[in-house]
């Protein structure tokens, strides 16, 4: 099946990755006054390119319309917090930044990494495309550009501010369709001897942890380090080092220097692309089996939370997540399964998640109703959320997960 053109470098997509079927838009969620107007669906389908393999969606909808009125706040994740802080006051010294340095976030949400710059007397600036996600980061304090990033808007950016000592873009990379524009426009806002930091989850774990549900609508790419040198190396930047993450289910974090800075490659990027291809990364099969996990994670978490209700339990969910709208339409689990999921996240109570329209709940509602079970959707927090609901152990709910596979916790 032929979808479109690789959006890196060009060449005809021809193989498929993975096929989620129809879902909404995965961050659309719902007011009550709107519930029973219905929603767009679109396909879920996933390509990889036998050229450079890189793996993409299908664009259905313009990131305008998906970022313009964001409902994701990081600011909500304890955990993630604490990753930014640590990033923070390990790059600081790490890059020798002053009062005096430049430094840039692209897509710096609601200020949830720059207000750690504070206490080094550092003025960073964000870049932020959600108007009412950039006020929160405002309100901190923080210099925002509402605009989305891009060649033409480093151009004007780097005229009225100059150019970046450090850029940081966290978890951006995969949302972005215009891959080429993107980093062309990094590489035209980065000073001569500047550095870059992305992060973005690992392709390697997601195959390698049937981690299905991080794919979304709003996700437009899926990234291993050897297609992420090509596109570097394609617009002059040099990979220098490479950290692995545990955040996201397994995510890295990649350096990137202009190609002519001197700064030469520490080794972490060879040994990574190395263990890439023994999981064989590096051959087009790989990916294209992925799809037959996905299908046998669907029939495994139906049969389960079908038996759970055919012994009269009740199940509620915790974290009203993306990825867990993903996991909810493609398997087809609604109201019919899951009573309400809780989140801590005030924007989102008072909504119903797209698709199944599950009605989104205080934490209170968990103390009251009593459930059963509680299926932790945002797994990668598993832990973080277990010990927020230890109390529930008391009346003997269980707490379940069902990726990478089936768990009680």
């Amino acid at each position: 099946m032929s979808i479109m053109n690789c959006r890196f470098c060009g060449k005809m997509l021809t193989h498929r990755f993975a096929d989620l079927g129809l879902s909404p838009l995965s961050n659309e969620y719902v007011s009550n006054e709107n519930i029973m107007k219905g929603q767009i669906f679109y396909p879920l389908y996933v390509s990889v390119c036998d050229e450079c393999l890189l793996v993409q969606a299908i664009e259905f909808s313009k990131p305008e319309n998906i970022f313009s009125d964001y409902k994701y706040f990081s600011s909500f994740s304890r955990s993630w917090l604490e990753h930014c802080k640590l990033f923070v006051d390990m790059i600081v010294p790490y890059l020798g930044l002053t009062k005096n340095s430049k430094v840039v976030e692209i897509a710096c949400n609601d200020g949830y990494l720059l207000q750690y710059f504070k206490p080094y007397d550092i003025s960073p600036i964000g870049v932020e495309p959600a108007e009412n996600v950039a006020a929160e980061a405002k309100k901190k304090g923080i210099e925002v550009v509402v605009d989305f990033f891009g060649r033409d808007m480093a151009i004007k950016f780097a005229e009225k501010h100059g150019k970046a000592d450090l850029i940081i873009a966290n978890n951006v990379f995969a949302h972005v369709p215009d891959i080429n524009g993107f980093v062309e426009g990094l590489k035209l806002l980065l000073s001569p001897h500047g550095v870059i930091t992305l992060e973005f989850p690992h392709i390697l774990k997601l195959i390698k942890y049937n981690q299905f549900d991080t794919i979304y609508h709003e996700h437009f790419s899926y990234f291993s380090i050897i297609t992420v040198q090509k596109i570097l190396e394609s617009h002059d930047l040099n990979l220098i080092k490479i950290e692995e993450l545990e955040t996201h289910g397994g995510s890295v974090r990649v350096y990137a220097t202009h190609a002519g800075a001197g700064v030469n490659e520490d080794g972490s990027i060879s040994r990574l692309i190395a263990t890439e291809k023994d999981a064989a990364l590096d051959d087009v099969s790989t990916y294209i089996r992925f799809n037959d996990t996905v299908r046998k994670i669907k029939r495994v978490s139906l049969k389960k939370l079908s038996e759970m209700k055919d012994c009269g339990k009740s199940i509620a969910a915790f974290g009203a997540a993306a990825k867990g709208n993903t996991f909810l339409n493609y398997c087809g689990i609604g109201r019919d399964f899951i009573d309400y999921v809780v989140d801590s996240n005030p924007h989102k109570q008072g909504y119903y998640l797209p698709g199944t329209h599950i009605p989104i709940v205080n934490k209170s509602e968990i103390f009251r109703t009593k459930p059963d079970y509680i299926m932790i959707l945002p797994w990668n927090l598993k832990e973080e959320i277990a010990n927020e609901l230890k109390e529930t152990r008391s009346w003997g709910c269980k707490l379940i997960t069902m990726i990478p596979e089936f768990e009680l916790l």
